[in-house]
């Protein structure tokens, strides 16, 4: 696994590790993809089988409070989002941004940091 340095969490979700398919979030090992909130983590199985929907991410649309950003990290390698997807992100309210895993991870790590209304939908890389 690879991992990210310390961030002081203040009662908030910190992604610590990642790699080999797994997570380590808040102390806590996830095995799969996941999405993180800021006080919580989910079980993301639309990420495990690369179907990426609003349907899949309801868990990031009704949060609350509200979120602003959704980071989305697409595995080893960034992919682009969706357009429509983007747009139905936004149609919410979101701002969704798509980068590779670990810039998500670390890019969550620092916005929550900053006490943004952030989430992170996470493909878990091999």
């Amino acid at each position: 696994m690879t991992e990210i340095a310390p961030v002081d969490p203040r009662g908030r979700s910190v992604i610590q590790a990642y790699g080999g398919g797994r997570f380590r979030i808040s102390g806590t090992e996830f095995a799969g993809s996941v999405i993180v909130l800021v006080d919580s983590v989910l079980s993301w199985p639309e990420g495990d089988r690369g179907e990426l929907s609003i349907v899949g991410l309801s868990p990031v649309v009704e949060a609350e409070p509200g979120v602003e950003i959704l980071l989305l990290g697409t595995g080893k390698t960034m992919r682009p989002l969706d357009p429509g997807l983007r747009a139905a992100l936004k149609d919410r309210g979101i701002v969704g941004d798509a980068m590779d895993t670990g810039a998500a991870c670390r890019t969550f790590n620092v916005l929550a940091g900053e006490d943004r209304r952030v989430a992170a939908a996470l493909i878990a890389p091999a």
